[in-house]
Order: structure tokens, then C-alpha cells, then sequence
């Protein structure tokens, strides 16, 4: 049987941490996955309209076997720059390769859209992010709160306010999965009258337990006629507690992206930038065998849609996008 980790959280997985760090002046944030010791890595990127950074590296065809640090952020092509705080940050512990005279991490990153959100961006040449990619690493923990925090404060979800989200997925043997997502799509998350498309994914009640309504037509209504500006993207993280290779956590990665279509509609769409990266922490010692790597990869599936629920959920009001609970709550 399935259920959620004690904190319902990415970092219910040993060896991982979660630090956020945002300016609501700015209306935007970053994300940083910090674990304990290196990990695997792999990307699978899906949008239309991503922005990465390092991500060539996870190929399993690539030397670097493990990796240092994740990061999600706002900002766009901006935000990439959170990378050079949190890379700084952690050669400053020792924490890299030991490539030279000091140690050289490799943080692969994604950003998401949120430049148009009405938020303070006139830094000039100084950006902020390098900053917040800091802050967020001073500030890593296990326990963090989701919805206008970090990479999900800029964030929208269709015709809501988006955000950060989180949740955790552990069954019975032993097998345990998380996933965080900062969740900006340009499709719905929710049906006419306010449930979630993920709805039948929830678990002990976390998002209000509304029954599903009626579907109508294959697009949401108000779905622009035109083309519409690029403002989107999903960027997210699962993670398991498998030792696997690069190949099978790109795997991982693959099956995980299957999350986005269970909680958006419509997903991957030439607008958003669906990048999900996944982490094997190796705590669990199995051997993993194709049916235990299919079982992971259901379960971050279900894990990262039931975050993405999780974050809009949380998240409040701001700008021009109302809140889920303003409306339906």
C-alpha cells in the first residue's frame, strides 16, 4: 500500500534537503535540492520552451558519475545565474570535484517563466540570483513550505496562481520516491468547478478531496485562439532511494514526466519548458531489476502530479492570478 512520507516532502528521503530563498518584491525565487553526499543524476526535458544548464552532463554516456546540487528557479534565462551562487557555495565547503585548487561542484538547472508577472525586474546588470542561489543554501532543511515560496513565488498554473510543491510516496517494500516541482504550466490543473485533474491521485486528503466534474472538449476553457506569449514552464525533481546508474534514473526521469499529463491539461505544450530531473540517494540496497525500476517510475509519476496539485493548493494570491482557494476553497 502506498502512503505519504511523514512530512509528505521530497527530503522524507534520507540524504536530501530543500532550501528556498525569494524576493516577493521581485516576485520571483529559487530552489535548491541539496544532498548529503554526491548522487546520481539524470534529466529528461519534454516542453517546448526549457532553459537548462549542465544537464548534458547527466547523459550516461558522460563521465561524471554524481552530482552536487539541483537548481530550480524563477527568473529565466536570468535565473540560470542562481547556479553560480550555489556552485560558490559549495566549493567554499569543499563540496566538488577535486579538480584543482579548489573544489569544482556540478549543479545542473532549469528555470521557469516569470519575467511577466508584474514584479520588480529592473536590476540593471545586477542580478539577483546569484544571490538567492546563496540564500536558499544557507537556508536547505528537511521541513520547508510550499506554494509562494522559492521557485514557485512568480509562479502561475494556467488561469491560477502556481507554486511550489512537494510530496513523498513510500510503499511496503521499502521502495520510497519524492518529488518537488516548481509548477508554472500553461494549461489547467483543474476541472470546471475547481477539482484537480490529479484528482484520483490524492492521498490522506491533501488537496481537499473534491470529486471529479465533467470534461468537456479537449482544450480548457479560455485556451487563447492565437498564439500566446512564451510564459511557462515545469521544472521539477523526483527522487528515489534505488542505487541506479545514470541510464536507469533518466529512466526514472522518463516515466516521472508522465506526472505533468496526470495533473495538466494540456501538457507539453510548445509553450512550457517540462524539464524533470530524478536522484537516486543508493539508501536502498535491492537489486534493481526492470519490474523495481517500472515500479519507481509509476510511483514518481503519480508523486510529482500529486505535487504539482500540492503547490497550486498552497500557493496564495498574487499579481493577477488568483488563488485556488480564493475560488474554490
Amino acid at each position: 500500500m502506498i502512503r505519504p512520507g511523514p512530512r509528505n516532502l521530497i527530503t522524507d528521503l534520507d540524504g536530501l534537503r530543500v532550501g528556498n530563498a525569494g524576493d516577493l518584491g521581485l516576485r520571483s525565487g529559487t530552489t535548491v535540492l541539496l544532498p548529503d553526499w554526491p548522487m546520481t543524476m539524470a534529466v529528461d526535458v519534454r516542453g517546448g520552451a526549457p532553459g537548462t544548464r549542465d544537464t548534458e552532463a547527466l547523459a550516461a554516456d558522460t563521465l561524471v558519475e554524481r552530482f552536487h546540487a539541483l537548481v530550480l528557479s524563477g527568473g529565466s534565462v536570468f535565473g540560470l545565474a542562481a547556479a553560480d551562487g550555489v556552485t560558490g557555495w559549495l566549493s567554499a565547503q569543499g563540496i566538488g570535484l577535486p579538480l584543482g585548487p579548489r573544489a569544482v561542484p556540478v549543479v545542473p538547472s532549469a528555470i521557469l517563466f516569470d519575467l511577466a508577472n508584474g514584479g520588480d525586474k529592473d536590476w540593471g546588470e545586477a542580478n539577483p540570483y546569484p544571490a538567492l542561489g546563496r540564500a536558499a543554501c544557507e537556508a536547505a532543511s528537511r521541513d520547508f513550505p510550499l506554494g509562494n515560496v522559492g521557485a514557485g513565488i512568480g509562479a502561475k498554473a494556467g488561469s491560477l496562481k502556481g507554486g511550489l510543491g512537494s510530496a513523498s510516496a513510500f510503499g511496503g517494500d521499502g521502495l520510497q520516491v519524492g518529488a518537488i516541482v516548481g509548477a508554472n504550466p500553461f494549461g489547467e490543473m483543474v476541472m470546471p468547478g475547481g477539482t484537480f485533474w490529479a484528482w484520483a491521485l490524492e492521498l490522506d486528503g491533501e488537496w481537499g478531496g473534491r470529486a471529479p466534474g465533467r470534461i468537456d472538449g479537449p482544450l480548457p476553457d479560455g485556451f487563447p485562439p492565437g498564439p500566446p506569449p512564451v510564459s511557462n514552464t515545469v521544472i521539477a525533481a523526483v527522487a528515489t532511494n534505488l542505487d541506479l546508474t545514470k541510464a536507469q534514473a533518466t529512466r526514472l526521469a522518463m516515466m516521472a514526466q508522465d506526472g505533468i499529463a496526470r495533473a495538466v491539461r494540456p501538457a507539453h505544450t510548445p509553450f512550457d519548458g517540462d524539464t524533470v530531473f530524478a536522484v537516486a540517494t543508493g539508501t536502498l540496497r535491492r537489486e534493481v531489476t526492470p519490474r523495481l525500476l517500472a515500479e519507481a517510475g509509476a510511483m514518481a509519476a503519480d508523486c510529482l502530479a500529486r505535487a504539482m496539485a500540492r503547490a497550486v493548493f498552497a500557493a496564495g494570491p498574487l499579481g493577477d492570478k488568483p488563488s485556488w482557494r480564493q475560488l474554490y476553497g
